[in-house]
């Protein structure tokens, strides 16, 4: 076991690796290529007997471990939505797991707490969210919408489903459309709403919410005798990063009373350009709004910024107070165990702090531009390519599109552009995924990793068309 001389020498020796890592990072295969159960069978069945040295445990997880690990912080990484770190988000993480700090309550670390309140006041400065909105950082967007739904639950029934549970006849519908998010999915049956009461609407020709489709389904909700609860509003949706018309469907949640909760998961970060403030037109009619600093904000997982107009109803709905967790101070300071689902909370905001304050606002909004800029670039190399087309609007940083040759037939595009996905990422010099629009497989080229730059663009497009032209 590490005394204190060898920790030392070790945790030395751990950040050059660190270091190291981000130098040679585009000398790793971006996807990891190891067959299922290949890094399981490495290792014994039992743990050992006795405590083994840490140069054997620091080599295992150079040979056995880094094989397996797909490398999200790659500037070739251009798949899924970005997971984003940066070298002072990595050193606060360093510093928040030293401390080990459990920051449930305001007494178990009152930096911890004050921080974060801070940290909240200034997201809202940054991204133009208007006064009365309260923030907490929740540990994933997912999370903050299951909080917002339970809240609203709570809210409509005065609280009565916590105490006494489900009537049978409440009979609530929640709405969101053909593009929301899984997680929106898993919400409403976790919340206990039950999926057949998940209303889909549909999407316009850019893929945004269709506000007439959902009217409609509020309207025939209601004359079955259905309770219209609340309605989910995307922007930056996972496939094409469409933006849901927020102010139409603020207007329409105003109508028949409903609650409006935002998942800007991606879309939130570039609310630091004052040039895409449009996208929240209608914010002060929400009743809740989330988006992940952990994507496009330069901050390693996990940390989303969650803000709730109203925080009694946010505390109301989750607050439990057992006798071990009284403290003089309850009532009088921001205790955030109380404003989500988890008792234990990390120390989330110490790396939001150290990156705003070493990156600088100008920075921020320096990489956020160009990733939108780079998003634009290939939008324009698919639109001038004759064998390729463009699916979806480009409103940020993901382009959606296909291989399309005139010598290929339509009932083949699917099965040769999902070959030019996996043969590009089995070259292990990019990694792309894949969304489905009106039925056709579309590759999404998504830029914004923190690291990215025009030449890692560039080099992609290029291995795309080459790739592709070997194809046909």
């Amino acid at each position: 076991m590490l005394d204190k001389k060898d920790f030392r020498k070790f945790a030395h020796q751990v950040v050059d690796w660190m270091a190291d890592y981000y130098e040679k990072i585009e000398q790793y295969p971006v996807k990891s290529g190891v067959r299922p159960g290949e890094i399981f069978s490495l290792f014994p069945d039992t743990p050992p007997e006795e405590g083994e040295p840490m140069e054997i445990i620091l080599n295992d997880f150079e040979e056995k471990i880094i094989p397996g690990i797909t490398h999200w912080q790659s500037p070739d990484f251009f798949a899924y939505f970005p997971a984003n770190s940066s070298y002072p988000s990595v050193l606060a993480e360093m510093l928040t797991a030293t401390l080990g700090a459990q920051c449930m309550v305001w007494e178990t670390s009152p930096a911890a707490a004050e921080l974060e309140e801070k940290m909240m006041h200034w997201l809202m400065y940054l991204t133009g969210m208007p006064s009365g909105f309260e923030g907490v950082i929740q540990d994933t967007a997912s999370t903050a919408t299951l909080t917002s739904l339970l809240t609203a639950r709570e809210q409509h029934s005065r609280y009565t489903i916590n105490a006494r549970g489900f009537t049978g006849n409440e009979k609530f519908r929640i709405y969101g459309s053909e593009e929301t998010h899984s997680s929106i999915e898993k919400a409403v049956k976790i919340a206990g709403f039950g999926k057949e009461n998940l209303v889909i609407c549909r999407v316009r020709n850019d893929f945004s919410m269709d506000t007439d489709h959902l009217r409609k389904n509020i309207q025939n909700d209601l004359r079955k005798g259905y309770h219209p609860l609340a309605i989910v509003a995307t922007l930056g949706t996972t496939g094409t990063t469409s933006i849901d018309p927020l102010k139409e469907i603020t207007v329409i949640a105003k109508e028949f009373g409903l609650w409006v909760h935002v998942d800007a998961a991606l879309a939130g970060s570039a609310l630091i350009l004052p040039e895409y403030r449009y996208m929240i037109e209608g914010i002060e009619d929400v009743d809740t709004f989330v988006f992940n600093a952990h994507k496009w904000l330069f901050t390693n997982f996990d940390c989303s910024a969650y803000f709730v107009k109203d925080k009694e109803a946010l505390i109301r709905t989750f607050e439990i107070l057992p006798e071990y967790l009284k403290t003089q101070t309850h009532g009088k300071v921001n205790d955030y165990r109380d404003w989500g689902i988890q008792l234990g909370r990390r120390f989330r905001a110490l790396k939001l702090w150290f990156v705003i304050r070493n990156f600088g606002v100008h920075k921020m909004q320096e990489i956020i531009r160009d990733h939108i800029r780079l998003a634009q670039m290939i939008k324009q190399k698919v639109e001038d390519h004759p064998a390729f087309e463009l699916l979806a609007p480009v409103p940020l940083n993901t382009v959606c599109f296909r291989y399309h040759p005139a010598n290929v037939k339509q009932d083949s595009l699917d099965s040769i552009n999902q070959q030019l996905l996996e043969t590009l990422n089995q070259t292990g010099k990019v990694y792309f995924t894949h969304t489905r629009l009106r039925g056709k497989f579309t590759l999404r080229f998504m830029i914004g990793q923190t690291y990215t730059r025009q030449e890692h663009v560039e080099k992609a497009w290029e291995l795309i068309t080459r790739t592709a032209g070997k194809l046909t």
